[in-house]
């Protein structure tokens, strides 16, 4: 049976489709931001929703990614160029394709965090490279 808490070693999960990758990232990020929103505001469902997909879509997800790159290893570094790379059937609608290519890069990163259980980490970039003690 599988469990929301089974996680893949790195190897496994580098060997995933980025594609792939990013579809999981994509859930990941988009639970994140909404969680963010409904902790933080006292707001409608409307309106939570609202804040939320400015917050998700292609153009902003590639500005965090902008402001991350100097933080990623080499090893996250990779997951995300492989993604960014990757050879896609969807184009954004609102999007430059530059930006398309960064936010799913993020997202295969994301997702390919979350698979592997690197919950701390994830966090920490999801929080803009801020912990904490910060």
């Amino acid at each position: 049976m599988f469990k929301l808490s089974d996680k893949l070693t790195k190897e496994k999960a580098r060997a995933i489709n980025s594609i792939v990758l990013a579809s999981v990232g994509d859930a990941v990020y988009s639970l994140f931001v909404r969680e963010k929103l409904a902790f933080s505001h006292d707001a409608k469902a409307n309106e939570l929703n609202k804040l939320a997909t400015k917050e998700v879509k292609a153009t902003a997800q590639a500005q965090l990614i902008g402001e991350l790159l100097p933080l990623l290893t080499e090893e996250e570094l990779a997951v995300y160029k492989r993604a960014r790379n990757a050879k896609k059937t969807t184009r954004a609608k609102s999007a430059s394709v530059v930006e398309y290519n960064m936010s799913t890069g993020f997202e295969a990163l994301l997702g390919y965090l979350y698979i592997c259980g690197e919950e701390e980490r994830l966090n920490y970039l999801l929080n803009g490279g801020k912990t904490n003690e910060n």
